[in-house]
């Protein structure tokens, strides 16, 4: 007789290195991000003071922006729509064209919104956003309800 046959050595399990993975995850994680924010980057659009874009100037040329203050010297031709005036917020201002219609509150010294781009030293707006009172009265007898709709435009 022979002798037994020796059991076989237990075979080896291979273990994957986990690094091709994690570094294709860390990849893909990154590539999105960038892509993300760089698109994000283009399509913000930044609310500035005028003095906040004189000091920015450099940074914000050729971008779109709000600008925000306090509206001065106001030229309004309702024949065409044009709207011309100044934006002011105390220390610096710029001039202002606008091509629409105008909303009845828009008026010297009311606070105003604009949104557009500097070509040369005058801002063009394409959007115009005025504030408003946040007062709110509600007649109480109906003589006052009659004066308010007689005065209203």
């Amino acid at each position: 007789m022979s002798a037994p046959l020796s059991p076989l050595p237990r075979a080896r399990v291979r273990r994957r290195s986990p690094w091709p993975v994690a570094l294709g995850v860390a990849a893909l994680v990154a590539l999105v991000g960038a892509i993300a924010f760089g698109n994000l980057n283009r399509s913000l659009e930044y609310f500035v003071t005028p003095t906040e874009y004189h000091e920015q100037r450099a940074q914000l040329q050729g971008r779109p922006i709000r600008i925000g203050g306090l509206v001065r010297q106001v030229k309004y031709d309702p024949q065409t729509l044009e709207l011309r005036f100044v934006v002011s917020d105390g220390g610096a201002s710029f001039p202002v064209q606008y091509t629409g219609a105008v909303s009845d509150l828009f008026k010297e010294n009311q606070g105003v919104v604009v949104r557009g781009e500097f070509q040369g030293d005058t801002f063009h707006a394409s959007d115009l956003v005025v504030k408003h009172s946040e007062e709110y009265r509600v007649p109480n007898t109906q003589a006052e309800l009659k004066d308010m709709l007689k005065s209203a435009p």
